[in-house]
């Protein structure tokens, strides 16, 4: 199946086209069942578009620094907003009312480790059984290293919950801390049952037990102690985490972006044309949308630059 799409040098027109019968499909009916490429499309897509909405220059104070060394969010809504955005693509994708699950994603198994409970999972899919490239390595070691990051614990000496009157030391694991953050920067008390009875289990485990009352009361104090200064610590490397795995869909695709892309015979200099071979075995019309969007995400480097933070900003928590 190959489309034409037109390049404009002054507008931006990078965006995917559908033609009648894909278009009917897509507007009137459901998702269709997807196989094994289409859902790597859908994927590789929805990963990268949550990276880009975290990482990326506006998000962060843009630096002229060849290397970047921390990076530093604009306002503190900005950093709200990545926690609450991080705290999205750390969660499982479930169906809802026993519907199937949305975009036809495969089910985490009951059993699964914890980072399995996240998108990562699906990633995780695509590195086990690649469709749209060979080369997962990269992909995978970049997965990987953000999930043995995130299932680790550390240990918070004299968390202050002045609110409650409680002082304790808190183990707790990355991933858990960040969800918990994630929920209460973005939710009021009335949504935040299961993160209260988190604390609950927190302090217990710190030989600190408290009531039900208690931990609603205490959720203010604890974002602000997790937020303000532990996830601030951490949100340079988290950065680094992500863009890396950006940068390792980006490489995985490059060679099926060097197949399918062509310039069209009615291209002018003014008015270049260009399109996509799209594989014959995308068919349902929401894969093939995700795939131009996937393939015109690969026309360009991914904007943000590959960095390492240094370990001496990696040593607490």
């Amino acid at each position: 199946m190959a489309l034409v799409f037109a390049r404009a040098r002054v507008c931006n027109l990078d965006c995917h086209p559908f033609d009648q019968s894909l278009g009917a499909q897509a507007i009137s009916g459901h998702i269709l069942p997807m196989n094994a490429v289409e859902r790597e499309t859908v994927i590789l897509r929805s990963a990268w578009d949550m990276i880009d909405d975290m990482v990326n220059w506006a998000m962060f104070c843009k630096s002229d620094r060849a290397e970047l060394v921390n990076l530093l969010f604009e306002t503190s809504y900005h950093a709200r907003l990545f926690v609450i955005l991080l705290g999205d693509f750390l969660s499982q994708v479930g169906s809802f009312n026993r519907q199937p699950i949305p975009l036809n994603l495969l089910p985490v198994p009951g059993d699964a480790r914890p980072s399995d409970k996240t998108f990562l999972f699906h990633l995780r899919g695509v590195c086990a059984n690649p469709q749209l490239g060979n080369d997962t390595a990269a992909l995978s070691d970049a997965v990987e290293r953000f999930a043995e990051w995130l299932e680790g614990e550390f240990v918070t000496v004299g968390v202050n919950l002045h609110s409650i009157d409680v002082i304790a030391d808190i183990t707790v694991q990355r991933m858990q801390y960040l969800k918990m953050c994630g929920d209460i920067a973005k939710h009021s008390l009335g949504r935040l049952e299961g993160n209260a009875k988190r604390l609950r289990d927190l302090l217990e485990a710190a030989g600190r037990p408290i009531d039900e009352a208690s931990s609603y009361l205490a959720l203010g104090v604890f974002f602000e102690w997790f937020f303000d200064d532990i996830f601030i610590y951490h949100s340079s490397q988290i950065a680094e985490f992500l863009n890396n795995i950006r940068w390792a869909i980006y490489d995985y695709l490059g060679p099926e972006f060097a197949r399918s892309y062509h310039v069209d015979e009615r291209a002018t200099p003014t008015f270049p044309l260009y399109g996509f071979h799209v594989p014959e075995t995308i068919k349902e019309p929401l894969a093939v949308a995700m795939y131009w969007d996937v393939m015109n995400q690969s026309l360009h480097r991914p904007y943000f630059q590959r960095f390492t933070i240094p370990d001496w900003a990696k040593q607490r928590y």
